[in-house]
């Protein structure tokens, strides 16, 4: 029993890929179009909470990301200053259910390649080059054009292609994402051996700086600044500007800096906002991920929610006999005000940083958040 038989995902990021391999498990036959000529996986390390490590076990993946990550319990929270002391250890809330860790780093890269090695395992057919530029939808299904030609007709289009989704755009949902005043610095280096769980350092020249074990040998670092354009910077200019900015906070910085003076790459881009309100499909053409929401990384829910997407959208597909009113009633009503919460939870955070809100309670918000994020989606 399944609502369909042949599906398109426009995509390749983690909740395309999340949901090609779900439908394909269950015998659908899903095309994967990527516009770009490869995997492509932005920026250095990824922070993935227990919630996203549920979801990697019902895909069949976990096993494979628990190999290629770093697993850790807790956040420590550090001051500025050649010390760098500590200002507080917090436990996390186990997001996942205590069968996972509360949390885990890993490379960015790992990941799409792990996830795109069960998805062709699964028997989904990947189309990269593949820039989607149009859509006709019918009654019964939705023909989709690649590359200006029909690539043929589909039961249903699932449009996971990131923050700036041209499927977004073709059905018609002006939402957009707009910047919320913070930019981010990101570099991968080796890991000091004393960082064995992600730390955050808040005040000093910037907002927030901090890093996260992404494995034995490595951590992604960043820095968090008010946002600049930063169009045209040389990536030894970019490499040079995040040294710089870095120089304020001690303890496991000296290390990162010393792997930034050596030629560490580093990456700008700012932080978003957007979610789109019901409904996120139009017709049997549907939005998720990034497409749908999207939020700065405060809580590090972001792929999370993704992920999210992807398993009660498809948990729906192929447990059901049609696509009906019902069916986008109910993934409506589960993801919408999970993702919403988390967005303006997020947003908050951040915005709590730009005013300078000493007295703002970011500890029982983020709590809060992964008490809801606790209850399966």
């Amino acid at each position: 029993m399944s609502a369909v038989n042949k599906v398109a995902v426009v995509g390749s990021g983690v909740a395309g890929l999340a949901a090609s391999i779900q439908l394909a498990k269950a015998g659908v036959s899903v095309d994967l179009y990527e516009a770009t000529a490869e995997l492509y996986a932005l920026g250095s390390g990824i922070s993935l909470q227990g919630n996203a490590l549920r979801v990697f076990d019902a895909l069949g993946a976990w096993d494979d990301i628990l190999a290629a990550g770093y697993a850790f319990e807790g956040l420590t929270l550090r001051a500025p200053g050649p010390d760098a002391p500590i200002v507080a250890e917090l436990p996390d809330v186990k997001t996942g259910g205590p069968d996972y860790p509360a949390a885990m780093g890993m490379p960015r890269a790992d990941l799409a390649r792990i996830l795109a090695d069960h998805a062709v395992r699964a028997g989904v057919v990947m189309h990269f080059s593949s820039k989607v530029t149009g859509l006709e939808e019918s009654e019964a299904s939705v023909e989709l054009f690649v590359n200006d030609a029909s690539a043929g007709s589909y039961d249903l289009v699932i449009g996971a292609d990131g923050v700036n989704s041209r499927v977004r755009e073709l059905i018609g949902i002006d939402t957009k994402p707009e910047p919320t005043g913070m930019g981010i610095w990101r570099t991968f280096v080796s890991r000091p051996p004393e960082v064995e769980r992600s730390e955050l350092y808040y005040g000093g020249p910037v907002y927030i700086a901090g890093y996260t074990p992404t494995g034995e040998d490595s951590i992604y670092a960043f820095l968090v600044e008010k946002a600049q354009d930063r169009v045209g910077v040389t990536p030894e200019e970019a490499t040079r500007i995040m040294l710089e900015e870095s120089r304020a906070y001690g303890g496991p910085w000296n290390a990162i800096r010393a792997d930034l003076e050596n030629g560490a790459r580093a990456n700008y881009t700012w932080f978003t906002k957007h979610i789109v309100t019901a409904p996120w499909n139009r017709g049997r053409t549907v939005i998720i991920g990034d497409a749908a929401h999207s939020c700065p990384p405060t809580i590090a829910q972001g792929a999370a929610q993704g992920l999210e997407d992807a398993y009660v959208l498809t948990e729906l597909l192929v447990n059901r006999d049609t696509i009906d009113q019902t069916l986008w009633d109910e993934f409506h009503e589960r993801r919408i005000p999970r993702a919403q919460a988390v967005v303006e939870a997020s947003v908050q955070l951040g915005q709590w940083q730009i005013d300078g809100d000493r007295d703002a309670d970011a500890g029982g918000l983020i709590f809060g958040i992964a008490q809801k994020m606790a209850q399966p989606a």
